[in-house]
């Protein structure tokens, strides 16, 4: 799929007849007068590619889908749960992965230091030295020499600066600047996936947590059902097969619970790597708390919003400019390199003339060198630059298509999940009125046996439904929230809350302010993406 934010036209690669038609003619061409419309850079000039988004969403309809442009700066805020802030907050200064990506920042910018500095003279040196020389006198035109053996003292300087006239070096400023550009969007992507992941880590560490909970009440509930039936049955009342049923019953549920509490422990490790610290027991430090719940309606604002919203859709875009500069790279290959060649110093017999006016020398002039006869290397090397960006632009698409989806996956999950749990709340208060009642029928031996089974099973199903159902509404609005790109602005505003989930490891290398907020760049990108 070709995008027209790319214009290479055959001229571009003819530029030599161009510079010698100005010479003669003295007009100025087509591919000439968009060299000097450029800048006078050799390239196409980036523009933003086509964006695929859709106009509306698929539940636009439902009132409980708000288009008003909320940003989610502190979206964890909105579940009122103060575990989750403080295990956010907590990470947002201790995650690996957020360091690593912090570095990776300071590496762009240190890059583009260095992209700078080659628009200066390239090669700068200074040399000094003392050579003890001989000359031998036993070859034609020698024997005049009077002096075979003597010293040489060297002091100078060397200076070569290739002339930016195609632009080349302009051009991988302009890319090491959208890498920056890129690598900070990759911190901020980093930022909203890790706090995505523990909203939904907490979630089901809650979950597996209720889930617990539900198979020891039930275990107590079968407890009491077993005495009943060993009463009944060493009353004469009741045969053994009560007993032994009841006996199954209760097993089975005493197994569950440590296979639930299983799934709750590898969800406390998961926090503890998404936190950067080594595995602990979590729940010594948090507070008792329900499964998170979910808020009665979301902000989504609009899919075009995704293009400023999403850190990776971001990214993808300013990797496709930094992939276009390159090819301005490419081009200017197919041009001669002009450049000014220079060196002076002082060559002299003994170290006390060195710096005097007899031993100074010196030379400079301007040059080109020019790679020709190059069997279509050159022009194949701008044609498999123009495909890398062709396949940028593809991936930068392709990310707010994603982006959309996930949006849409989120939020089914998480209406769908509230209307589910409205009626299934109905159903678990009547199914636990109704195991109480069959307990006391049981009791009076106006009911079986197996029908107390039957409620109490049943019970227990609906009670662990509906906490599924709990869960995956959090989980579909932490997914939702996650999505819209929500949170990375926690790198401009800060996290005050007290994160004291654990001691501070002295042995990990805490970043500097720096990283998280590099330069006053930070904020005059953000002021461009708020807009």
């Amino acid at each position: 799929m070709q995008v027209n934010t790319l214009k290479l036209q055959p001229p571009y690669l003819e530029f030599t007849t161009a510079v010698f038609l100005i010479c003669i003619s003295g007009c100025i061409p087509g591919p000439v007068k968009e060299y000097w419309d450029n800048g006078m850079k050799v390239g196409p000039e980036y523009s933003k590619p086509p964006a695929p988004v859709s106009v509306d969403w698929i539940d636009k309809d439902d009132k409980r889908i708000r288009t008003d442009p909320e940003e989610h700066r502190k979206w964890w805020k909105n579940f009122n749960d103060e575990n989750l802030d403080q295990l956010i907050c907590f990470a947002t200064k201790q995650n690996l992965k957020l360091k690593e990506a912090g570095y990776r920042v300071m590496t762009s910018r240190s890059q583009l230091a260095i992209a700078m500095g080659e628009f200066m003279p390239q090669q700068q040196s200074m040399q000094s030295g003392m050579n003890q020389i001989g000359l031998s006198t036993a070859v034609a035109n020698r024997q005049f020499i009077p002096q075979n053996y003597y010293p040489q003292y060297n002091f100078g300087f060397g200076l070569l600066w290739e002339m930016d006239f195609w632009g080349r070096y302009r051009r991988a400023i302009e890319c090491s600047s959208d890498q920056l550009d890129s690598a900070i969007e990759n911190y901020d992507e980093v930022m909203v996936t890790m706090l995505g992941d523990i909203g939904e880590s907490y979630v089901l560490y809650r979950y597996f947590e209720r889930l617990v909970e539900l198979m020891k009440e039930n275990e107590e509930y079968q407890k009491i059902t077993l005495e009943i039936a060993t009463a009944r049955f060493k009353g004469g009342l009741t045969s053994d097969l009560d007993v032994e049923q009841g006996q199954s019953d209760l097993s089975y549920t005493q197994s569950q619970i440590p296979l639930f509490s299983r799934f709750q422990r590898l969800e406390n490790n998961r926090l503890c790597t998404l936190l950067g610290i080594s595995p602990e027991d979590l729940g010594k430090k948090l507070t008792k708390k329900p499964i998170p719940l979910a808020t009665k309606d979301v902000a989504v604002g609009i899919p075009s919003q995704l293009i400023t919203r999403r850190p990776d859709v971001r990214k993808a875009e300013r990797e496709a400019a930094a992939e276009c500069a390159k090819i301005g790279v490419a081009m200017s290959e197919l041009f001669p390199h002009i450049y000014i060649n220079g060196s002076f110093g002082y060559n002299a017999l003994n170290n006390n003339a060195l710096f005097t006016s007899h031993s100074f020398y010196g030379q400079t002039g301007p040059g080109f060198n020019w790679n020709i006869f190059n069997y279509g290397r050159l022009i194949n090397g701008v044609k498999a630059q123009d495909a890398t960006f062709q396949a940028s632009v593809a991936r930068f698409q392709y990310s707010l298509v994603q982006a959309g989806a996930e949006v849409e996956s989120g939020l089914v999950e998480y209406l769908k999940s509230q209307e589910a749990i409205k009626e299934m709340e109905k159903s678990v208060a009547a199914i636990r009125k109704a195991g109480e009642l069959v307990i006391v029928q049981y009791k009076a031996g106006t009911s079986n046996f197996n029908r107390v089974s039957v409620v109490q099973e049943k019970r227990v199903q609906r009670e662990l439904q509906l906490a599924l159902y709990q869960e995956a509404s959090a989980r579909g609005l932490v997914k939702v929230y996650k999505a819209l790109g929500g949170g990375w602005q926690v790198r401009l505003d800060g996290c005050d809350d007290d994160a004291n989930i654990s001691n501070d490891p002295k042995n990990l290398p805490l970043p500097k302010t720096e990283i998280l907020k590099p330069v006053a760049y930070f904020e005059k990108k953000n002021e461009k993406v708020d807009k």
